[in-house]
């Protein structure tokens, strides 16, 4: 029996007088006289400080919008959100406590992130509990305080985010045509991709053509930054039909099918923050006003530049799932099972994460097809181009399924780049990834052959020239402007020998992201950075020593960056087990 306490049995009405942290104190309805007695509350106190703290927030949140402070408005939201989701599993239960104290660690990180950012106080906790500063002493208050200061200054741990999507369908009157869709993370503010391309392949009916292989309709984009959940950040849909040349041509004309612009739709990364459970998006397509503006189509609509695109019709949508999940990707699938009971396929982040993982071994080269200036060849209008590209080793043999149009369909022997009818300065803006093995990397070269895709004469392509990188390895730029070495109008009957076209030419981009090449992201191997520095060190101490030890201090200085975190115990375990390097005593 608690002393002052109030005898309750159920149904019993109590009203309250004066609350303060940890009791309550009122009376019972029905016995009015016996008052000045306390209830205590049997709630989790961490359960408390939530409902307290989140009153508090509301109203600020509220003022953020007011004050046109968006950034921070979002990410609070989300924060919000997402303590509110944590709560909920302490309050079910069935935690084993282990998982409970992870837990209740998040949700007083979250909670003190907040009252940072708002300015407010920093709450003195034990245990997880809100401590009375009045019911303990001067000194362990201090203790406690300058626990929490050091933790503060400590790097922070960056927090991941992942989105699920589910392609479902595509709503159309009229398809009769089979469709390639691709997905992609998108920042309009820095205008480019911050994902891969994960590609969906539709039947004439608008359904997903293999349903038995979850992977090739289901993915998670993987690693985004707290960063990229923003209102600028879009999620964005490229949709191709494949078949002929002109919608509705004649059958008469030709039986050639080629890759052709149908639509666009996006949606705002910020527009899914507030769900917590994965949901169903209709999106609206639109379709390009002049085809010379497809590469920017996205842009158009993001931007509202109604001139450039029209909406499809009301009939016509693409029917998805869409989910944000948070947390590393260990947690994700213990905490969101139903989502990986089947298979799902992984869009990387173009380049490496927030927080980059000891070990983890990538070798990606991206290219993307860009623009091209080209002659009419002597026809009477602008060619319809198409590129194919191909990539060789050093022996000249193709390497065969390396080149991949996007996740969810495996690696192909060859990309066909979509055409653009009657145009000789097409641009393209497509994405391919090159996953080559570290070994094959060096002789490996890419050609890029192109087409003149005529209507006629059956459809037949007709190739007027081709280009090459001569070394995958060496694509050090990331804009690169290709000449055509071969034009078919410049080879003379008997003459095998191949004449550069000065007035033709293409463009392209590349990307590499690499745990072991370099190109334009830094490489994140500290064992093999660590000894190739000592070994320098070792042959040349009086010429490279100083810039050495340079390089030293940065990799040190590297390491309190929250992107490199966990490269800590790997830094520790190379100096126990691994440091052999004599020479840096002196």
């Amino acid at each position: 029996m608690v002393q002052h306490g109030l005898p309750l049995e159920i149904g019993d009405t109590v009203q309250i007088l004066e609350k303060c942290e940890g009791w309550y104190r009122g009376f019972i309805t029905k016995n009015p006289n016996v008052k000045f007695e306390t209830v205590i509350p049997t709630e989790d106190s961490v359960i408390t400080e939530i409902t307290m703290t989140l009153r508090d927030w509301g109203t600020m949140w509220k003022q953020l919008y007011m004050r046109n402070e968006g950034d921070l408005f979002h990410r609070l939201w989300h924060v919000m959100n997402e303590i509110l989701e944590l709560r909920q599993q302490v309050l079910v239960g069935h935690l084993t406590h282990d998982r409970l104290s992870d837990i209740k660690q998040h949700i007083t990180a979250r909670l003190d992130w907040g009252n940072e950012q708002l300015g407010l106080d920093l709450v003195p906790r034990r245990d997880f509990g809100m401590v009375d500063p009045d019911e303990i002493s001067i000194t362990e208050l201090y203790r406690l305080m300058e626990r929490r200061h050091r933790r503060r200054e400590a790097p922070p741990q960056a927090s991941m985010h992942h989105l699920f999507l589910q392609m479902k369908s595509m709503m159309s009157s009229n398809l009769g045509e089979e469709l390639e869709v691709f997905f992609s993370v998108y920042d309009s503010r820095e205008m480019r991709p911050i994902s891969e391309r994960f590609f969906v392949r539709l039947n004439k009916q608008g359904l997903p053509k293999s349903p038995e292989k979850t992977e090739r309709q289901c993915t998670l984009f993987v690693d985004l930054g707290s960063s990229d959940l923003r209102k600028d950040v879009y999620v964005v849909a490229h949709i191709f039909r494949i078949g002929r040349m002109v919608a509705g041509e004649k059958k008469s004309v030709s039986n050639t099918q080629y890759k052709r612009p149908y639509g666009c739709a996006v949606i705002s990364v910020a527009d899914l923050l507030t769900a917590d459970f994965k949901d169903d998006h209709l999106l609206k397509i639109y379709s390009c006003n002049a085809e010379s503006e497809w590469y920017q189509i996205h842009d158009s609509i993001i931007r509202k530049v109604s001139s450039r695109y029209s909406h499809i019709g009301s009939n016509t949508g693409l029917n998805v799932s869409l989910q944000l999940l948070h947390g590393d990707m260990e947690q994700i699938r213990k905490d969101y099972m139903r989502l990986f009971t089947r298979n799902v396929s992984i869009t990387k982040r173009l380049g490496f994460s927030d927080i980059i993982i000891p070990g983890e071994i990538r070798n990606d080269l991206y290219v993307t097809l860009e623009r091209g200036e080209f002659e009419k060849g002597g026809k009477s209008v602008a060619r319809n181009v198409e590129v194919t590209v191909y990539l060789l080793g050093g022996d000249g043999q193709l390497l065969k399924g390396l080149v991949c149009c996007g996740s969810g369909e495996p690696g192909v022997d060859e990309h066909r780049s979509f055409v653009l009818y009657h145009s000789n300065s097409p641009r393209w803006a497509e994405q391919i990834k090159l996953p080559i093995p570290l070994e094959m990397f060096h002789g490996t070269h890419l050609r890029f052959e192109l087409r003149h895709c005529s209507t006629k004469e059956k459809g037949e392509k007709k190739l007027f020239g081709f280009s090459f990188c001569e070394e995958t390895a060496d694509l050090q730029d990331p804009a690169r402007y290709l000449k055509l070495p071969f034009s078919k109008a410049s080879l003379q009957p008997g003459n095998n020998q191949t004449i550069k076209n000065s007035k033709e030419s293409f463009w392209i981009q590349s990307s590499l992201c690499s745990t072991k090449l370099t190109q334009n992201v830094p490489v994140d191997s500290a064992v093999d950075t660590m000894d190739t520095l000592f070994g320098i060190l070792d042959e040349s101490p009086q010429r490279y020593g100083l810039k050495v030890f340079d390089c030293l201090v940065h990799v040190i200085n590297l390491l309190q960056d929250s992107k490199f975190q966990l490269f800590k115990p790997v830094m520790d375990n190379y100096i126990e087990n691994h440091f052999a390097g004599a020479l840096s005593y002196r």
